[in-house]
């Protein structure tokens, strides 16, 4: 009974396998300096970290927050937009809180500037 779901899960491994240990015969093997250098959100790295110094830039952080946040919203949203019909009067009350909850956020970081890219 479970022999698909088995070999779907096998096939599945397999696949990783083969690919893991395929990549490196097949891809590129030209190395340069950036290649090895260390990514640190474009900004060039340091060999020791700054102890005491400037700020550190966030605006990439505050962007990735912000899709995470709206990706959650979509979410929850879509379910309601599926069976908005069936859910009445109260469905609609708890998705105007919902939205304006994460509106009132939203105004909060613009006001803030955690939209302005400098």
């Amino acid at each position: 009974m479970y022999l698909p779901l088995v070999l779907l899960f096998a096939l599945a491994v397999a696949f990783g396998v083969f690919s893991v240990l395929l990549g490196p015969l097949l891809g590129p093997s030209r190395y340069n300096k950036a290649k090895f250098s260390a990514y640190e959100c474009g900004i060039e790295p340091s060999p020791q970290p700054v102890v005491g110094g400037g700020r550190m830039p966030v605006a990439y952080y505050v962007t990735a927050m912000l899709f995470i946040l709206f990706d959650i919203e979509m979410v929850f949203l879509f379910p309601y937009a599926v069976s908005a019909d069936a859910l009445g009067l109260w469905g609609v009350v708890a998705v105007t809180l919902f939205i304006s909850t994460f509106f009132i956020a939203d105004i909060y970081v613009w006001r803030r500037g955690g939209l302005d890219w400098n």
